[in-house]
């Protein structure tokens, strides 16, 4: 059953993706739908990742693009428009090491400051795994893919291509840790 947080979350979203960048919202569906396959480990946490799963890209929409750093643009949007639940807006903010692009971008110190890194560990690895696992279009794919393809379509050059590279190894990490939490899971 859906609650009320996934289907105001999926609204959000689909207001500010479908139609500006369609590809985009494609994308944010399918980490969604990999936030469910989570449900088994997340302790009833499974709404609150589904919901921030959705809404992690919000902030590319052209609309929100203040800063032009999506994370902090996202979150801000939903904090100061909509008065989202702090802990949903601060994983949305910290989404796959968000802190360290944040540094390459010199915005570190304000997105650390407005949106502290979420304490629960295992939904900032699995919102990580969910990001880090689905493709472009929403599809599933390997996190080692995934890592490529973001560094192939930004460059390696590029800000996004240095974070990546520079966050790889704790990406990685972070994925290996909620596979190893799926992979102890009674069949």
């Amino acid at each position: 059953m859906e609650s009320a947080l996934s289907a105001w979350a999926q609204s959000v979203a689909e207001q500010e993706l479908a139609l500006s960048l369609p590809r985009r919202w494609a994308h944010s569906k399918g980490v969604a739908r990999r936030a469910l396959y989570l449900a088994p480990v997340l302790d009833g946490q499974v709404e609150l990742l589904a919901s921030a799963a959705v809404l992690h890209d919000v902030g590319y929409a052209p609309r929100l693009a203040m800063t032009g750093f999506h994370p902090l643009d996202g979150a801000r949007f939903l904090r100061d428009v909509h008065g989202a639940d702090d802990r949903l807006v601060r994983l949305v903010a910290n989404h796959s090491f968000a802190l360290l692009e944040a540094e390459e971008r010199g915005v570190r110190e304000p997105l650390e400051l407005e949106f502290p890194v979420v304490e629960n560990g295992l939904l900032v690895d699995a919102l990580v795994w969910c990001d880090m696992t689905t493709t472009p279009d929403g599809e599933p794919t390997a996190a080692e893919s995934r890592l490529t393809e973001i560094v192939g379509r930004y460059g390696a050059d590029s800000v996004v291509g240095r974070f990546i590279r520079r966050a790889m190894p704790e990406i990685l990490a972070a994925v290996a840790r909620v596979e190893a939490l799926l992979a102890a899971q009674p069949r």
